[in-house]
């Protein structure tokens, strides 16, 4: 079977991850996979196997949270499906104008399309980034109702296009997952190279919506144990004023944007308590990530991340009054070490029963199957 998969590869954020591991689970599985993506033009001739072809589509503006294509994009990907003729449109949305294009795109071209949604919510609407991202939903449903199929990470994503009125047997509750084998409790050197007895991270974008000045304010207002240490990993539009703040803080470590993936698996394993304030969420990765890592989980339940961790597989906040619920919780893990074990184990535990990669491609491969009327027996492996 043939894939032509939409997505990302930069500039990276969970989007580009999603693409990257899917389409390598997929063709680890023998599937033929193209992927189409914003890119300067760079269209690989016949020459190369069809499961490594990729297809460049002009933009003007690409960035983690949005892409403007180019005048010419549209008729670049028409072409670009016409001539491959893959038998599954697979499109993990970019929130490009020409997501809302692509049901007229495969319709006309007779070719079935699913697309996976990410954009973050939170359901209580407490906050303007709540309101605005719910406004995403609302732009969206109407091209997404004339998908064949709408992958969302959540129920409560589900339910919030079921009521804006996307067909129900059209939209799909596949969560992320990620590889328990290459993110997996191991050794790790970062403790030492950053002097730490006691390591809490944040890994993800510095942006508004991620809330880490709630996380950064509640670090400042409460004693901290001789050794604690703060890692922030990533970058973003507040990565400076957040610097220059909280910049003289030596409990407080910016790490930045690590590009290399061992080196993120590196500080995950080493961290005791990984820490995530956002406002509004899908999925997070980063969440699943740290889990798989058999890290101690602290996250809001905005988006999935209360699902994730409900039931004891760690400590969900609300979004409202962040700072104030984490002045509470840092100083007890702090100073309880065997529950950030105990959260650490179930955390992991939580991965492996829900939220491998490897029962994620097998939902997808069902989904692909009964839209391309395939009948060939699907992949079995070992369900992790």
């Amino acid at each position: 079977m043939h894939i032509a998969w939409l997505g990302k590869k930069s500039p990276f954020c969970g989007n580009v991850t999603y693409s990257r591991e899917i389409t390598q689970a997929l063709q680890e599985r023998g599937y033929q996979v193209s992927f189409l993506h914003f890119d300067h033009e760079r269209d690989l001739d016949g020459s190369e196997p069809l499961a490594e072809r990729e297809v460049s589509l002009p933009y003007l503006f690409k960035s983690q949270i949005t892409t403007i294509p180019s005048p010419s994009s549209r008729r670049c990907l028409v072409e670009a499906l016409a001539s491959l003729q893959p038998d599954v449109v697979h499109a993990s949305l970019s929130l490009s104008p020409l997501d809302l294009s692509l049901p007229d795109i495969c319709q006309d071209l007779n070719l079935p399309l699913v697309v996976t949604f990410h954009p973050a919510f939170d359901r209580k609407l407490t906050t303007l980034s709540a309101r605005t991202q719910h406004l995403t939903y609302q732009v969206y449903a109407p091209s997404l109702a004339r998908c064949d199929r709408v992958i969302v990470f959540s129920n409560l994503q589900r339910d919030v296009f079921v009521r804006l009125g996307v067909p129900p047997e059209k939209v799909i509750v596949v969560p992320n997952g990620v590889d328990v084998s290459k993110y997996s409790p191991g050794p790790s050197g970062i403790k030492s190279s950053l002097g730490a007895r006691q390591l809490f991270v944040y890994q993800g974008r510095l942006s508004p919506e991620k809330n880490v000045d709630a996380l950064l304010k509640a670090w400042k207002a409460i004693p901290t144990q001789p050794g604690c240490i703060l890692a922030i990993v990533g970058n973003g539009p507040l990565e400076q004023s957040m610097r220059l703040f909280y910049g003289g803080d030596s409990t407080i470590q910016w790490l930045g944007f690590v590009e290399e993936e061992q080196r993120r698996i590196d500080i995950l394993r080493g961290a005791d308590v990984f820490i995530l304030p956002s406002l509004v969420e899908g999925l997070s990765l980063s969440l699943l990530e740290a889990m798989a890592c058999g890290t101690a989980c602290i996250a809001t339940d905005a988006g999935a991340d209360g699902e994730v961790l409900d039931q004891g597989a760690g400590i969900v906040l609300d979004t409202q009054r962040v700072s104030h619920q984490l002045e509470t919780i840092l100083p007890l893990v702090q100073t309880r070490p065997e529950m950030v074990r105990s959260l650490g184990q179930k955390a992991r535990q939580r991965v492996l029963e829900r939220y491998t990669i490897s029962t994620n491609v097998s939902h997808l491969e069902q989904i692909y199957h009964s839209l391309a009327g395939y009948t060939a027996p699907l992949y079995v492996g070992s369900g992790v």
